[in-house]
């Protein structure tokens, strides 16, 4: 016997619609790579995604036919996350941070059929353009007034496209399973692998993400996404934006702390969401100007591991909560957040600040269990380590075109990740299965120890890579980089670990560093290290 319940697809555009029906006179604020503060709100952001819908059609832009975008978080971007996927096209978020050579790969896999950029990007389009081989329009995202001198034949003018169509438009009805947007994988060995999420998965993962227990977001909220809108669509935070009715802000280039913190005051943000490495810049900026925050209520961490130093200087001398989060772009990306139970409360703060290290509990949509090399389950006792897998209907069940055969094992996706899960369903991530120390047959953690270290007063930022050893096979090896000014020597930092691991996982030596390659998403590159310091001889060899 089925249900008699009305069926309506789950799609991208229906979030618009609720937002413009509900929440019409909410405020997106951006600030714009020309310069500017600009003003717009929700109703006026349905009406401008439609202009667009006609005017991509009038591109040739059809079903299915995907439309790449270079741009930062802005309210351009988020008129595209719209009018591209309500339309019935696919919205296809390039990285600007990868090397030329991949940007075309990328978009070449993809077969794009219309680049639109921020003027930022001016030099990186024209650097490429002649080499992409599908792409029929090239779209600068400013007005007639901004539009640049370009070597690019035919360059088109985001604002008049737009301008030049009026809102009359219909989004249309289709099955919730067709694509909605594309990203890639980061492709830190081989090439990048397409992620082509559904209008359904999508839809699910911002009922998901919205949570009180996953980002806890509502009309009441003013929502900064720092994290980029090219990357995993910015974590969903543009669709429960719409979902929700909260404020968002977009602070375009300015990623910086000092720009950070602006706009945070300015506007009155109370939650944002980014990777470590851009809250160690604002922390900086805070702390060296002597400010406090006066809305920030709680920042979203995930992208890497968030070192224990980092929660305790936001918590304790800024009083912004930490949720510290976990998931990857074949999860669409959200998995797991780190949010208190009532029993939680009333722990000591270490007890609580050791709950926070671990990247949380699942939200509902994702099942995970960790497993042996024998591929058996292993306890849920915090203590078992084992690879993590995951599954639910916002996880990736193939790479788009088929890239890299099947990814599944038995139906649940390989993270890649070694971790442990508590009791209570708490997962922390132990390491990387890539980057996980053997030594003499056991498992060393380089989180654990990257996090030591970052407890130190002078150190900015730390990476734990393997180092080759004659009786161990592999011991750590700790790669830092200061804080400017600060003096440490490699004894006052192996010191530093004395009682906080055991003995023999403690780095068996230290290499100091003017800086740390950081990835198109802000992770540390860790296979960079290791082929840079491959022949590192320790002292204990």
């Amino acid at each position: 016997m089925l249900g008699l319940m009305q069926q309506h697809p789950l799609l991208i555009s229906s979030l618009l619609v609720h937002a413009e029906r509900h929440h019409g006179a909410q405020e997106i604020v951006s600030r714009r790579v020309e310069g500017d503060i600009h003003r717009t709100s929700y109703r006026e952001l349905a009406a401008r995604s439609r202009r667009l819908a006609k005017a991509l059609a009038v591109l040739g832009v059809g079903m299915s036919d995907r439309v790449a975008t270079l741009a930062w978080n802005g309210y351009r971007h988020m008129e595209l996350y719209y009018a591209v996927s309500g339309s019935g096209a696919v919205l296809h978020t390039l990285n600007p941070r990868l090397h030329p050579d991949q940007v075309v790969y990328i978009a070449d896999h993809a077969e794009d059929k219309v680049l639109c950029f921020d003027l930022t990007f001016l030099p990186l389009v024209e650097a490429v353009a002649s080499r992409l081989k599908t792409v029929k329009h090239f779209v600068a995202m400013t007005d007639r007034a901004h539009m640049p001198a370009s070597k690019i034949a035919g360059l088109l003018c985001y604002d008049e496209l737009v301008d030049a169509q009026d809102d009359r438009y219909d989004w249309p009805q289709f099955d919730e399973n067709q694509a909605s947007s594309l990203c890639y994988t980061s492709g830190t060995t081989g090439n990048p692998k397409g992620v082509l999420y559904s209008h359904r998965s999508s839809v699910l993962h911002a009922y998901g993400a919205a949570l009180p227990d996953a980002l806890n977001c509502s009309s009441r909220d003013v929502i900064l996404p720092v994290v980029p809108m090219f990357h995993v669509n910015a974590w969903s935070l543009p669709y429960v934006g719409c979902m929700t009715g909260a404020k968002l802000v977009f602070p375009g280039a300015g990623l910086d702390g000092k720009s950070l913190y602006e706009l945070f005051e300015s506007e009155k943000v109370t939650v944002s969401a980014g990777v470590p490495t851009v809250w160690q810049g604002l922390l900086a900026y805070v702390d060296g100007a002597g400010l406090t925050f006066s809305t920030m209520k709680r920042t979203v961490i995930g992208g890497s591991a968030c070192p224990p130093a980092m929660t305790r200087a936001f918590q304790d001398k800024y009083g912004v909560h930490v949720l510290h989060a976990w998931g990857m772009t074949e999860m669409s990306p959200l998995g797991t957040v780190c949010s208190f139970r009532t029993k939680h409360l009333a722990l000591p703060p270490e007890e609580r600040l050791a709950l926070q290290a671990k990247q949380g509990q699942a939200i509902f949509g994702v099942d995970m269990k960790i497993v042996g090399a024998d591929g058996k389950e292993l306890p849920w006792d915090g203590k078992a380590s084992g690879e993590l897998l995951v599954r639910g209907p916002w996880i990736v069940e193939q790479y788009f075109k088929g890239e890299g055969g099947d990814p599944l094992q038995d139906g649940w996706f390989p993270t890649g990740d070694v971790a442990t899960i508590d009791p209570d369903g708490y997962m922390q991530i132990t390491d990387r299965a890539k980057d996980v120390i053997k030594s003499g047959g056991e498992w060393i953690g380089s989180i654990d120890l990257e996090n030591v270290a970052m407890a130190h007063p002078a150190v900015a930022m730390a990476a734990c890579i393997a180092a080759k050893h004659p009786k161990w096979d592999e011991r750590p090896l700790l790669v830092v980089m200061k804080k400017p000014g600060a003096e440490l020597t490699r004894e006052a930092l192996l010191a530093f670990f004395d009682g906080k691991v055991a003995k023999w996982w403690i780095p068996d030596d230290v290499v100091f560093v003017d800086a740390i390659p950081l990835g198109a998403t802000g992770k540390m590159q860790k296979n960079k290290l290791r082929e840079q310091f491959k022949d590192h001889v320790l002292p204990t060899a």
